[in-house]
C-alpha cells in the first residue's frame, strides 16, 4: 500500500461525523471488581463522511476519489473539522501552542504532537501530517525564521539547522490533517431523486504511520 498526499474533499468532510476511538480490554473478576487494560498507546479516529454528501457533484467527487485510491488500498489526508489545529478552537495558530520538549545540544529532529489535558492527566498525540506552510516554531519563547528549521509535511518531523542547546524549550503551532483510508471497498450510492443522490456510508479509518 502507499499513502497519497492528497486531502479528501473538504466540502464533504465538513459534514462528516466521527472522532477518537480507544480499545480497552475489561475482565470482570469473580468478586465483581474489574481489571482494565489498553493495548493501544494512541487513540485511532473513525469517521463517516457520508453525511457531507449533498449533491450529485459531491457523489462524483467521492467516486473519483475512491477509485483513485483503489478503495482501501491507499491512504490519504482528511481534515477533521472538530480538531485540526494546535490552537484552541477559533484561536489563531501561534508558535507557542504546543510544547515539543527540550533540546540537549545533540538532537536536531523533533516530532510534532498535540497534547490533550484534563485534570492531572494528559495525552500527547503524534501529528504526522501537518499542513504545509502552517508550522511555526519557537525556542525559549522566541519565534524562529523559516530558514532556521524545516518541516517534513509527510511525517511531521521538525528539523533544526542547529541542535537546540541543553534545556532550551521547544514549541510549535500548526494545522494538521488525519491520515486515513477508506474502511470499505464498496460505495453504496442511492439515487434518491433525479440529478441528486446520497452515499449514506463512507467509512474512514485513521492509519498508523
Amino acid at each position: 500500500m502507499a499513502f497519497h498526499e492528497i486531502r479528501f474533499p473538504t466540502g464533504i468532510s465538513l459534514g462528516a461525523s466521527g472522532g477518537p476511538e480507544r480499545r480497552t480490554e475489561i475482565v470482570t473478576l469473580a468478586s465483581g471488581f474489574e481489571e482494565r487494560n489498553s493495548p493501544w498507546a494512541d487513540s485511532r479516529r473513525r469517521y463517516n463522511a457520508g453525511y457531507g454528501v449533498r449533491s450529485l457533484a459531491d457523489i462524483h467527487a467521492v467516486i473519483a476519489f475512491f477509485e483513485a485510491r483503489s478503495g482501501r488500498l491507499h491512504g490519504f489526508r482528511f481534515k477533521d473539522f472538530s480538531d485540526w489545529q494546535s490552537a484552541a478552537p477559533g484561536g489563531p495558530i501561534t508558535p507557542f501552542d504546543q510544547n515539543l520538549g527540550a533540546g540537549d545540544g545533540v538532537l536536531t529532529d523533533f516530532q510534532l504532537h498535540k497534547t490533550y489535558v484534563s485534570g492531572g492527566q494528559s495525552y500527547a498525540r503524534p501529528v504526522r501530517k501537518p499542513v504545509a506552510g502552517t508550522v511555526r516554531v519557537a525556542l525559549n519563547g522566541v519565534e524562529l525564521d523559516s530558514g532556521q528549521f524545516s518541516v517534513d509535511s509527510t511525517t511531521g518531523v521538525v528539523a533544526f539547522a542547529a541542535a537546540p542547546g541543553p534545556g532550551v524549550s521547544l514549541s510549535a503551532g500548526f494545522a494538521f490533517d488525519v491520515p486515513v483510508r477508506f474502511d470499505s471497498d464498496f460505495l453504496e450510492i442511492n439515487h434518491a431523486a433525479f440529478n441528486a443522490g446520497q452515499i449514506p456510508n463512507i467509512p474512514l479509518r485513521e492509519l498508523r504511520l
